[in-house]
């Protein structure tokens, strides 16, 4: 009877100095989030183009070439016409790009001949809901892109490049 009062009065001792305790107290309560300041931006720092004429010339012809081969694809696939008609679009951006970069006005018409067939394409091709004329618009797509990537290829026009 001894040894389980002093077990019992030892188990009580020893859980009031543990809950008494401030270090065993601190080390078990949850302590508050701390809210992190961030620095405001008060005026935004621009970034000005560094990219040569020549450089961004290779990256629009690159980027016109990338939506012509999703075009074929898309016609391949049989894609949505929504995503033909968004190839096209962005097709006929990069070239309008391209066209600003260049300097001499006979190479300029000559791509606006090949911007207005991409153009008159993206109508014909939104003008098909039903893809009746897939097989005739992948090839009018193809022959557009054979002809630009023949002659408006960065070597091709490296002189007329501004």
């Amino acid at each position: 009877m001894r040894r389980k009062f002093f077990s019992i009065f030892v188990s009580c001792l020893l859980i009031v100095i543990l809950t008494g305790c401030e270090a065993f107290v601190r080390k078990f309560t949850r302590k508050p989030k701390e809210q992190k300041k961030e620095e405001m931006v008060l005026a935004p720092e621009e970034y000005k183009d560094k990219t040569t004429p020549e450089q961004r010339y290779r990256q629009y012809f690159l980027f016109w070439e990338s939506w012509q081969e999703e075009l074929t694809t898309s016609f391949l696939e049989h894609r949505s016409l929504q995503k033909k008609v968004d190839c096209m679009e962005q097709a006929i951006k990069n070239l309008q790009e391209m066209r600003k970069l260049i300097a001499n006005e006979a190479k300029q018409k000559s791509l606006d001949k090949y911007l207005q067939q991409s153009i008159r394409l993206r109508d014909m091709i939104a003008d098909d809901i039903y893809g009746r004329n897939d097989d005739e618009n992948r090839e009018r797509g193809e022959s557009i892109r054979r002809t630009v990537s023949r002659y408006f290829d960065y070597p091709a026009v490296k002189n007329f490049v501004k």
